[in-house]
């Protein structure tokens, strides 16, 4: 059982206390020989309960004086204790209800104390406060995840003959291997593909291809419906299972890593070991029991499987969102340094990463959060039309600048979407050159939203008159200059909320970086 020290904090002043010298002589033999006993005994058992050891002097001696009470209290799984120094021997009590029968009785001391182990064996010590509801709903999905996978094997196994006397061996192995070996190519290529993304767009990612994996084990479910097809079957599901398996693997440390309050890391991934296999073993044995219920009902047993499935699935997907929901990522991306950015133009405040896990979401059709004047970070396109009258800007630029921003009237050649900003970044900046350029971005657009109808008439009209170019040059500079004046506040009480603001995740588009050159 961990225990914790805390110094006491009821007394303003520290008290004072006299320990016994072991080099003080003593008047008597007898009286050295005991006291160098009890100063053994002590040693040995400071932190027991309290010792029975009987105090110096002979009898007639003036009575002891009162306990003195130490400064610090240890708190246990259980209990909270206190220490006083009496004459020579060091008491125990505890405090808080601790183990006072008046108090508590045993059934309540035994089920705290079950708790407390339960807690300790499942959920690491340096974690933060949302890990504990983070993990309820990791229950919810194993489980069901679990059973799903075992109904599915068990499927699989009928559809290839497993236990007739009809079966090829030989035919189910190869089927397996060619599956799986396209199952694993699959993933190479998925991650190869989408190596940024894991980062920039985690829980996106995540719960998409955890719905992936759950439409893989509704197709080995119809494998025994359609045994003629199992190869083809089988391999799309494989692939879909390499693919999640891949998403998994690729963002498990930084979940963990968001829950880490000190360089825990090691200990945080044991403990989810720990509640996966638990977990698993959970959905195991309920699957067994669906086994159960499935025999019991032999004529509709060809049916009952698509019945649960549906179900299952459903719990399934609803503890992965409801998990990520409780997972506060403190790494920047352009989305969530967006977030912060808006709500200290609007609001003065820096969001803690709770804030902006609620306000980013999980995004899962990837529509959330369009808005007028979107912010784009990234390189000019050829293909776009660039307003006129922003151009000013990108031509005053120089090697001292590591960023400029633009407004990029259309998509495409087909003069598609709405106008937005654009901010593209120097070849040598870093994240605080980064900040500011968003930042500014974010001024700009507040600029062009309190005078809209001017800008849509502008924009409409495509004017590029002087007035133009001047009205923008002014929007630009006002807002390198609020953003300036906000940069070093910003940044200190972003660090104060525990964001790690040393690097910026771009995806592999906002990574584009343009070179001076005369």
């Amino acid at each position: 059982m961990p225990f914790s020290l805390h110094a006491a904090t009821n007394h303003p002043h520290p008290t004072s206390w006299n320990l016994p010298n072991p080099k003080e002589p003593t008047t008597t033999p007898t009286n050295q020989n005991q006291n160098l006993f009890l100063r053994r005994v002590w040693a040995f058992s400071s932190l027991r309960a309290s010792l029975d050891c009987v105090p110096d002097g002979a009898k007639g001696a003036p009575p002891p004086a009162s306990p003195i009470r130490l400064p610090f209290v240890v708190r246990g799984p259980t209990k909270v204790s206190r220490f006083f120094w009496s004459e020579n021997c060091l008491q125990v009590v505890s405090v808080d209800g601790g183990n006072k029968a008046a108090d508590v009785d045993f059934d309540d001391r035994l089920l705290r104390a079950c708790g407390s182990v339960v807690r300790d064996f499942f959920i690491p010590r340096g974690v933060t406060g949302n890990y504990v509801e983070y993990v309820k709903w990791k229950l919810l999905h194993r489980v069901f995840s679990s059973a799903l996978q075992v109904l599915a094997t068990q499927a699989m196994f009928t559809a290839i003959g497993v236990g007739l006397s009809s079966s090829l061996p030989s035919a189910a192995a190869l089927n397996w291997v060619l599956k799986d070996g396209l199952g694993r190519l699959s993933r190479c290529i998925y991650t190869a593909s989408l190596a940024s993304a894991f980062d920039t767009n985690l829980k996106r990612v995540r719960f998409t291809t955890s719905v992936l994996f759950v439409a893989s084990i509704g197709l080995e479910l119809l494998t025994p419906a359609f045994p003629r097809c199992f190869l083809l079957l089988a391999t799309i599901a494989n692939i879909s299972k390499q693919i999640s398996l891949a998403c998994y693997l690729a963002t498990r440390s930084a979940v963990h890593q968001s829950f880490a309050i000190g360089d825990n890391l090691g200990e945080i991934s044991a403990k989810a070991q720990i509640q996966t296999v638990c977990f698993d073993i959970l959905g195991l044995m309920l699957a067994a029991l669906v086994n159960l219920w499935i025999g019991n009902h032999r004529r509709q047993q060809a049916g009952l499987h698509y019945v649960i499935y549906p179900f299952f699935a459903a719990m399934d997907l609803f503890g992965i969102y409801q998990g990520l929901k409780h997972v506060h990522l403190q790494t920047l991306t352009k989305d969530r340094l967006e977030i912060i950015l808006s709500t200290w133009i609007e609001c003065g405040y820096v969001p803690s990463p709770a804030e902006v896990s609620e306000k980013e979401g999980i995004n899962f059709l990837g529509v959330k959060g369009k808005c007028l004047w979107p912010i784009k970070i990234g390189c000019l396109n050829p293909k776009d039309q660039i307003a006129k009258w922003s151009m000013k800007t990108i031509q005053c630029i120089t090697d001292e600048d590591y960023y400029f921003v633009c407004v990029v009237l259309f998509k495409g050649l087909n003069r598609t979407g709405k106008p937005s900003i654009l901010l593209s970044i120097h070849e040598g900046a870093e994240a605080v050159h980064i900040i500011m350029g968003l930042l500014q971005a974010c001024y700009v657009r507040r600029a062009l939203l309190m005078n809209s109808s001017r800008w849509e008439i502008i924009i409409e009209e495509s004017n590029a008159s002087d007035s133009t170019m001047e009205d923008w040059s002014v929007v630009v500079e006002d807002a390198k200059r609020f953003a300036e004046g906000d940069l070093s506040n910003l940044i200190e009480q972003m660090l104060g909320m525990g964001w790690m603001v040393k690097n910026i995740l771009l995806s592999a588009q906002e990574q584009t970086r343009y070179s001076f050159c005369v």
